[in-house]
């Protein structure tokens, strides 16, 4: 097969450059109707019969015979023998990395992740208590690839919080089990894992089941039958986010070597044929050399008709007038990742308001960020990154308010509340303030 990088190119100069770019960024996240149905099912029947339907589902799904849910849990004892496993190399690397995420996560408790509290001049004590969630479930995706990273980036944090109980699922489709994920969890410190995936291992995350307890939170990618369901039980349980296509945006001034931003335009490509990789550069002979890269260079990847695929759909190189008009594009997009491939990365920061994690300087590859900079790399993606925040210790905590109204404070605030109580027509709630009044 005679495979092409042919990212569509664009101008911003162009008359129809703005229907162009539209057309090229969208993307749909309503899920088929067909996954949505199925999907209630397998919530149901979890919800229903517990254990007996996970089983169900996954010997069916990923072709087990497991005869019960004990035998689909991976023991503290194996996952540290996957650990002991491992080449040297890649026990080290796995360590290293985890260091680097725990210490990043350390450092992001400490600075708001405490809880506080004072006292006003009447001595009432006003404040907050952080505490971390009892149990969260972490989703490890299992189908097409295995993703060790994910797990640090899920239960580490977690870990960090101070979460009593870490919950892993992971699909073995074939029943074959990924040494380094099952590695990556002993060293990240999961609780308990089982070998479950797809809709089912939501529903018994959400829902607990006979082995398993109900989870507050879940987190983690999936396929789309793992994002439909985690929408449906939001609301029983905590949910991260629902993720999207993997995306990439690189800010080029034209200095960086162009196949170095070729490859990391694949780097996300590669991931499947619906993520986005999209090259921001006034510099159109620089645009060209990186599209010639890309040509030169695609044969090479292992991955090569996905990348072609994710390229031709979704791909984008765009000429702009200036770095500064490539910043706003930038902040229209929000993208997941964004890479600012610059001499003065410093320089453009402060005018990118929207990404996911901004990646600083030609050395600074995103691929470091998904595996071990430190930096979570569960990152908003479609554009929520306008609103939305990376994964992170604050994820795996909640706020409660801390009020302790003194004798001479509730002389004060309750004739406040009683009028305003009085007002909305709320009688039991003006007068539980008037009982306090001398």
């Amino acid at each position: 097969m005679n495979l092409v990088a042919s990212p569509a190119r664009l101008s911003t100069a162009s008359s129809t450059f703005e229907a162009e770019f539209k057309a090229r960024l969208h993307w749909s996240a309503d899920t088929d109707a067909a996954i949505e149905q199925r999907v209630a099912e397998i919530l149901a029947h979890v919800r229903e019969r517990g254990d007996a339907a996970v089983l169900e589902y996954t010997n069916r799904f990923d072709g087990l015979g497991a005869a019960s849910m004990q035998a689909l849990e991976l023991t503290q004892g194996e996952l540290k023998a996957a650990f002991e496993s491992l080449p040297a190399a890649q026990r080290d690397a796995l360590q290293a990395a985890a260091a680097r995420v725990r210490s990043y996560h350390e450092a992001q408790k400490k600075a708001n992740g405490e809880s506080w509290s004072y006292r006003d001049e009447d001595g009432t004590l006003l404040g907050q208590k952080v505490t971390p969630l009892d149990r969260v479930g972490i989703y490890v995706p299992g189908g097409k690839a295995a993703y060790p990273s994910s797990v640090l980036m899920n239960a580490i944090p977690a870990h960090v919080a101070g979460v009593g109980e870490i919950i892993m699922v992971v699909p073995t489709p074939q029943g074959a089990k990924n040494p380094l994920v099952l590695a990556a969890a002993f060293v990240a410190g999961v609780t308990r894992a089982f070998t479950i995936g797809g809709a089912q291992a939501v529903a018994a995350l959400a829902y607990g089941t006979q082995s398993m307890a109900a989870v507050d939170k879940i987190t983690g990618p999936g396929n789309a039958y793992v994002a439909a369901a985690k929408r449906r039980v939001f609301g029983t349980v905590g949910i991260d986010m629902i993720a999207g296509p993997s995306e990439i945006l690189v800010l080029a001034d034209g200095s960086t070597p162009p196949d170095w931003v070729a490859m990391d335009l694949f780097s996300q490509a590669e991931h499947d044929e619906l993520a986005q990789s999209i090259l921001l550069c006034p510099d159109a002979v620089y645009i060209d050399a990186v599209q010639a890269a890309m040509t030169r260079l695609l044969p090479t990847m292992p991955r090569a008709e996905i990348i072609a695929k994710s390229l031709s759909a979704r791909g984008a190189l765009i000429h702009t007038r200036s770095m500064e008009e490539a910043c706003a594009l930038s902040n229209r997009i929000a993208p997941e990742h964004l890479e600012v491939s610059s001499r003065e990365p410093h320089r453009w920061e402060p005018l990118l308001r929207h990404a996911g994690a901004i990646f600083l300087g030609a050395y600074t590859s995103e691929a470091l960020g998904d595996y071990c900079a430190g930096p979570n790399h569960v990152l908003p993606t479609s554009g929520t990154a306008r609103f939305s925040s990376p994964l992170g210790v604050y994820d795996f905590q909640k706020r409660s308010s801390l009020i302790e109204v003194s004798e001479a404070g509730a002389q004060i605030l309750g004739k406040i509340a009683a009028e305003l109580a009085y007002g909305e027509g709320l009688q039991a709630h003006a007068r539980a303030a008037e009982m306090r009044l001398k």
